[in-house]
């Protein structure tokens, strides 16, 4: 079997792969990334010489690079996790978000469509639903109300795949997921963020007054239901992924503090982010019930082993926060 991978440089997408390749020793990858800012090469820099793993620069949003990447091989499967994904990126800035979430998708979809390729999954967020009451989940039947820029990018694409389905017969399945967290994210991103801040004794910014919910999932978690969704999904359909676990923003802020042994006084309250969600909860038994897929990672033990692995690679992050990560792609690609 041959994969294309889309973003596959990111968190969740690098970790997907790792994951591949490590349990299907059938399956072979290409991961396409366009390394924008939050695409880094190193995450997967123990699996580059791997002979069933191969690695192309290139923008989803580019139609001539890739077509010649769809007639170059003959993929089984596309996944699409290439996105652009900070919400207050996208408040300072929408434009590349459509382009890439949106513009990037229909490419994708119009190539999957030519080459007959047997299945397109697109991987979406939670975000497309808007925000929760206190009380009430997100099924796969909520209307989707997305509130930045980002999560409107998303639903659109989301709603383009829809239509590819229905329209021209496409097999493809559309998976939602609640926050992650785990190796390799971004530290732009809450939990490495109050976690690398920390480290550096700098302030902990949390938004408004810290008591907006998020459910958390590990990514490798997310990473086994997306392969369950690829392997049994129905076409046409949406699969919610969560972890039943939400926190309020606050109380797992100073859950890290107390990992780390560093005080609440570095947490700082910042203005709140315009149209900051308040809520946001998942629904997941629709894959459980037909897909037979469950966390397994407890909270509290995956979050202790998400700051140890922060803890020792200091050197990871440190080279994002500087923007010294970029130079890797140039150092090992020699471009």
């Amino acid at each position: 079997m041959l994969l294309l991978i889309t973003g596959g440089a990111g968190f969740i997408g690098s970790n997907f792969i790792h994951l591949v390749l490590k349990e299907n020793p059938d399956v072979n990858l290409v991961n396409v990334d366009a390394l924008t800012y939050c695409g880094n090469l190193e995450n997967l820099k123990s699996v580059r010489n791997n002979p069933r793993y191969r690695f192309i620069k290139a923008d989803i949003s580019d139609s001539t690079a890739m077509v010649a990447i769809f007639e170059q091989n003959h993929f089984d499967a596309v996944i699409n996790f290439a996105a652009e994904t900070h919400v207050d990126r996208s408040i300072m800035g929408p434009g590349i978000f459509l382009t890439t979430n949106l513009i990037g998708t229909q490419v994708l979809l119009d190539l999957t469509l030519k080459h007959q390729i047997n299945r397109f999954l697109q991987v979406s967020t939670d975000e497309v639903y808007g925000s929760l009451p206190e009380s009430g989940v997100f099924t796969e039947s909520t209307p989707l109300a997305p509130n930045s820029p980002y999560s409107a990018s998303k639903a659109a694409a989301d709603l383009l795949v829809h239509a590819y389905v229905h329209t021209y017969g496409l097999d493809g399945v559309i998976t939602r997921c609640s926050n992650n967290y785990g190796p390799y994210q971004f530290p732009e991103k809450l939990i490495p963020l109050m976690i690398t801040n920390a480290l550096e004794e700098k302030p902990l910014p949390v938004y408004g007054d810290g008591l907006n919910v998020r459910d958390w999932l590990h990514v490798e978690d997310h990473g086994r239901a997306i392969w369950a969704v690829l392997q049994k999904g129905r076409s046409g359909e949406v699969y919610n992924i969560g972890g039943s676990n939400e926190w309020h923003n606050l109380a797992l802020v100073k859950e890290l503090l107390r990992i780390l042994d560093k005080p609440e006084s570095l947490i700082t309250f910042v203005k709140d982010r315009p149209g900051h969600d308040r809520r946001y909860a998942i629904d997941a038994s629709k894959i459980r019930e037909e897909l037979g897929w469950k966390p397994t990672y407890d909270f509290a033990d995956g979050l202790k082993q998400t700051v140890e692995w922060y803890l020792s690679h200091k050197g990871w992050w440190e080279r994002i926060k500087s923007g010294q990560y970029q130079s890797y792609y140039r150092e090992w690609y020699g471009r």
